[in-house]
Formats: C-alpha cells, sequence, structure tokens
C-alpha cells in the first residue's frame, strides 16, 4: 500500500493508493481553499461553491448527476472547511472513469445560472437557520468568534445572510478563479485503481491553466483571545463550550496533543466524562476535541445541561481541568492514550474514502505521506515530558468562553 505522487505539467498533483484486496474506489477534489481565506465580504462563498458545482453543468442538470451516481450505486458529496474545500465519489471500481468524468464535469464545466444561484441562496439561508437552531452547533461558531474576532478563522463556514445575499455569478467566477488554480488542486484516488485511470484523471486535469488573477497566500498566525459570550435562547439546556491555544498540525508534537485531549474528554473513560457524568451525572454530553490548523490551534471543552446544574458542572470542569495541571497524567492514563490512537488510526483505514482522504490532506498540507508504521512510532515515542509541557502551554491560558442557554 505505497502512495504514489505525480504532477502534471501544469501543477495539479496526483496521489494514488493501490488497494487490490477492495473492489471499491474513492476520488476526491481537493482544493486548497477553506473559508479563512476569505474576505470580510466573501464570508461563505466558499461553501456556496460547493453547493454551486452540483447545480448542473453545460450537458448536464442537477438531477442526471444524481442519477448517474444512484444507477451505479455510488456516491458523492463535498464539504467545506476552514481551510479546504473537496468534492469526491465512492464507486465500484469499474465505474471509476465515469466517477472522475462526471466530477471533472462539475469542476469546470458548472453552468452558475442566475436561477440556480437563487434558490441555492435560499437552500444555505435554510442551512444557517438550521445551525443557528442547534445550540450545540452555534454555541461552537460563538465561540469561534470570540477566539479570533478580526480575523477569518473566527468566521462561520456557512457565512451570514448579508453576505450571502451579495453573491452572484461574477463574484462566484473571480472567487474561483483567485483560489481555484493548479498549485492549489490535488486529486486523491485510493482503491482498486485501473492502469488507465490515472492517464485519464491527468487528461481531465492536467490542461487547465491559472488566470491572472490567482492570490498568493501566507498564514496569518492569528493571535488567540480569551473572553466570554452569553446568549440567551428559550431552551431547556445551557450549552458551554471552553477553548484554550494550542498548536498547528505541522508542529511535532501533535500526537501529544491528540492523546492529552483523549485523556482530558476524548473518549468515555477520560477525566472530564468519568467526573461530570459518571460521578456526578451532571450532564449527559461531555466532551473534549483538539483542532488544529496549519498555523494554530485549540483544545475544547464543550458540556450541556440544564439552567440549575450549569454552575456545578462548570465547577466540576474547572477543578478537573486544574487537577491536570496540578498532578499531570498518570503512566496508564498515557499508554491507554496511546493505544486507543494507534488503534483509531488503523481502524480509521478500513476503507477506501479514509485512505484517499488521508492522502489528500498529507499532500495538501505536509507535502509527505508517511507510512503506517511511521505514524504508529510516532505515537509510541510520546513522552511524558511532551505532555507535561503541553499541560502547561495550554491550560494555563486564559480560555474564551461560549454560553448559549435560558435566562439567567
Amino acid at each position: 500500500m505505497t502512495v504514489q505522487v505525480s504532477t502534471c505539467q501544469n501543477g495539479v498533483r496526483i496521489v494514488s493508493e493501490q488497494l487490490p484486496h477492495v473492489r471499491s474506489l474513492s476520488v476526491g477534489i481537493w482544493v486548497n481553499v477553506g473559508s479563512r481565506y476569505e474576505l470580510p465580504e466573501e464570508n461563505g462563498i466558499t461553501h456556496f461553491i460547493e453547493h454551486m458545482l452540483f447545480k448542473g453543468t453545460k450537458t448536464k442538470s442537477a438531477k442526471q448527476i444524481a442519477e448517474i451516481f444512484d444507477r451505479i450505486g455510488g456516491e458523492i458529496n463535498a464539504f467545506t472547511s476552514k481551510e479546504n474545500t473537496c468534492y469526491y465519489a465512492k464507486v465500484l471500481d469499474h465505474h471509476a472513469e465515469l466517477a472522475v468524468t462526471v466530477l471533472a464535469d462539475m469542476f469546470f464545466n458548472s453552468t452558475f445560472t442566475a436561477e440556480d444561484i437563487e434558490r441555492e441562496r435560499q437552500v444555505v439561508l435554510e442551512e444557517i437557520y438550521m445551525s443557528e437552531d442547534a445550540p450545540d452547533d452555534d454555541v461552537h461558531e460563538k465561540l469561534w468568534a470570540v477566539m479570533y474576532p478580526t480575523d477569518a478563522l473566527g468566521r462561520p463556514i456557512l457565512g451570514t445572510a448579508e453576505t450571502l445575499a451579495t453573491f452572484d455569478e461574477a463574484m462566484i467566477r473571480q472567487y474561483m478563479a483567485k483560489h481555484y488554480c493548479p498549485q492549489n488542486i490535488v486529486i486523491s484516488v485510493a482503491g482498486n485503481i485501473s492502469d488507465g485511470l490515472l492517464a485519464t484523471i491527468e487528461q481531465l486535469f492536467g490542461q487547465f491553466q491559472a488566470s491572472a488573477s490567482v492570490v498568493e497566500r501566507t498564514l496569518s498566525y492569528p493571535v488567540f483571545s480569551a473572553g466570554e459570550i452569553i446568549k440567551e435562547r428559550d431552551i431547556e439546556q445551557a450549552h458551554v463550550a471552553i477553548s484554550f491555544p494550542a498548536i498547528g498540525v505541522k508542529n511535532p508534537d501533535i500526537y501529544s496533543l491528540i492523546a492529552l485531549n483523549n485523556i482530558i474528554g476524548g473518549n468515555m473513560s477520560s477525566r472530564l466524562f468519568q467526573e461530570v457524568r459518571e460521578e456526578r451525572g451532571l450532564a449527559y454530553t461531555i466532551y473534549s476535541y483538539q483542532t488544529s490548523y496549519e498555523d494554530v490551534g485549540s483544545l475544547t471543552v464543550y458540556g450541556s445541561t440544564s439552567k440549575q446544574q450549569l454552575s456545578q458542572m462548570q465547577h466540576t470542569i474547572d477543578a478537573t481541568l486544574l487537577d491536570v495541571v496540578a498532578g499531570g497524567i498518570t503512566e496508564l492514563e498515557l499508554e491507554n492514550a496511546k493505544e486507543q490512537l494507534k488503534g483509531s488510526f488503523v481502524l480509521g483505514l478500513e476503507g477506501t474514502e479514509d485512505h484517499m482522504s488521508r492522502n489528500g490532506l498529507n499532500e495538501l498540507i505536509h507535502q509527505r505521506h508517511r507510512s503506517v508504521d511511521e505514524v504508529l512510532t510516532s505515537i509510541d515515542a510520546i513522552s511524558m515530558e511532551t505532555i507535561n509541557e503541553l499541560i502547561t502551554d495550554i491550560l494555563l491560558q486564559e480560555p474564551a468562553i461560549a454560553i448559549i442557554g435560558p435566562e439567567n
């Protein structure tokens, strides 16, 4: 299972991993652009373009695109993050060239008609409303706004109703000309790859050229801001998110951060889950997670509970984190975290889509593809010293806090 990388004459990279023991194949078009690269007036356009590429091409309607994949029993989808966008499909291996051809047609020949834009504007607006109606989603959006109030990382991926109202065909094409350029594109394919598939991909994606308006980007290294935001809503529970500044994905201590997160609140045996839910019954949902981008990252704790128990839950979270700061973690916790990391990593590579995603992201971010054994060795190398340094560097910082809940 060796990852191969080739570069087309125009700069598009093709990453392939042959998995001959499967009968499926996953292919993804990875674009190195996400919401953090938007100007304030463009907020949400990356995600909107992701939607629009499914609305029809010069030769296929949106319904026909859907029918093609339904007819062959395949899957087609896309997502937008703060740093990248991916359009992907999973099909039986003998339908691979059809899937790649349709994805390329969507990528290069979408029409962006005024009628489709207006219709999809309403769809995305409903998506925004749905996110705002879900306090467990909304509290994290509010948290990012506290963490990075003046940077694009603090703005929502979906955009706002105000920015969404301004998007039109000219704005879409201008944005794509700036960011959808060969050097920002990786085609990742994993599965039972036929001899001619890679040649087809190169033929489809290796010819187009960047426009004159391509934007050269640099990382912003935004400064984390501590603070608090409280939003009152007519709901039963209070939702709390607490975030500390952490490290970026390229930091050599990234596996140590993931291990520390697992110990704090990343699983059912974690300290927060045991203290808040199992020992005190203060919440049904309590967990922590780490988020790492190229230059910055965060460690976040989330919990929800009734208004009557909010103060006690917050106190228990604080006490649990302070206990980690004061006493560190145990050798047993560290060993368990390593084994869990290794297990989740290997088990997370069971499907072709998992290999496709891993390889696409590795090429976009690291331009390096580590073997499974290399990753397992890095996890085994996590030391107590590194964990203790992260505890000090992260948990002794002033946090950003967002709370959504009933009055008072």
